[in-house]
């Protein structure tokens, strides 16, 4: 058998597209190792095999470890790892772009240094996230506004609706025992949306720190893309969990949130939406659907020339003006 080191690295056409994979896969107190292509989690209880390239986002809470080998073939596989807890999300890992292009990431940075662009964007990320309204017009501080007012109705709503007391969002930094079920449920539904969404951003090969409603954050376009779901998805399923029972809120939220997001097929949504809110009409073709590794040159006029060539010849190219 080879070694980790001299095994090749899969190509985009090898690996399982990001709308076709498991959302998360949520582990704890176990030890993770390869073998092969499978990720191992080993426990008391035995061994089990996750196939890496079938992950969308590794969930590693309290008394995990990972050796190095899994951690190759988690970033072989462009799969995201993110080490969850009473403390919230921290993302340290990230698998590579799965469609190898910079397409994605060009065209989010090109709609986010324009001022217009980058407010036209937030206004359809607040339509995709409130069916029904229309924020044509609205300046960035009217838009936060109607945010606030729609999210605190949502979780007003949702607490009657389970027959929950809902005394207001409360988190402290740190301390995830001190808050009721129901803020419990919201924080733990969070994380889970945070990491799905961290994954599809990081496989599409956007940058997580160029957001459109968020700023001054490296994630800041991942809280833009998980709160698209906030309140359709993570908020009703938080408030169920918590109205069920007291005990166990974190886990029996995330295990809830991940059999619904594998059910309805949010990461192929999710997937979808991004290319919507960043591709312009005009784009030919889709660029994540592109399977090679190509490497272009930038020359003049926005003329881009093949790599891997000497150009010291004097050539002029011809632009068509």
């Amino acid at each position: 058998m080879a070694t980790v080191g001299q095994r090749g690295a899969s190509s985009p056409r090898e690996l399982t597209r990001m709308g076709d994979r498991i959302s998360f896969v949520y582990l704890e107190r176990c030890i993770l190792h390869r073998e092969d292509n499978a990720i191992t989690a080993e426990d008391a209880n035995g061994v089990t095999h996750i196939p890496s390239a079938t992950i969308g986002t590794l969930l590693l809470g309290p008394g995990t470890r990972v050796t190095h080998q899994a951690m190759s073939v988690l970033g072989d596989s462009g799969a995201g790892v993110v080490w969850v807890g009473e403390r919230g999300v921290r993302f340290y890992s990230g698998g590579r772009s799965l469609n190898r292009s910079s397409a994605m990431v060009e065209a989010q940075a090109v709609k986010w240094a324009n001022r217009r662009t980058r407010l036209e964007v937030a206004r359809e990320m607040y339509r995709m996230r409130f069916p029904g309204e229309d924020p044509a017009g609205l300046t960035r501080h009217e838009l936060l506004g109607r945010e606030g007012r729609r999210v605190k109705d949502c979780y007003r709503a949702q607490a009657d609706r389970v027959g929950l007391t809902w005394n207001g969002r409360v988190y402290h930094h740190g301390d995830f025992a001190s808050g009721d079920p129901a803020n419990q449920a919201v924080t733990a539904a969070a994380q889970c949306m945070y990491g799905i969404a961290q994954t599809t951003v990081n496989a599409l090969g956007c940058t997580p720190g160029l957001g459109f409603i968020h700023s001054g954050h490296e994630l800041a376009f991942v809280l833009d893309i998980a709160d698209l779901y906030k309140t359709e998805i993570a908020l009703p399923i938080a408030f169920d969990v918590a109205a069920e029972s007291p005990d166990d809120v974190g886990s029996r939220t995330r295990r809830a949130i991940r059999d619904h997001v594998n059910n309805v097929g949010l990461l192929k949504r999710c997937v979808d939406d991004i290319k919507r809110l960043i591709l312009s009409d005009e784009t030919d073709g889709d660029p994540t659907e592109d399977g090679s590794d190509r490497v272009m040159l930038q020359s003049d006029h926005g003329l881009e020339v093949e790599s891997g060539h000497n150009y010291d010849d004097g050539r002029i190219y011809e632009v068509d003006w």
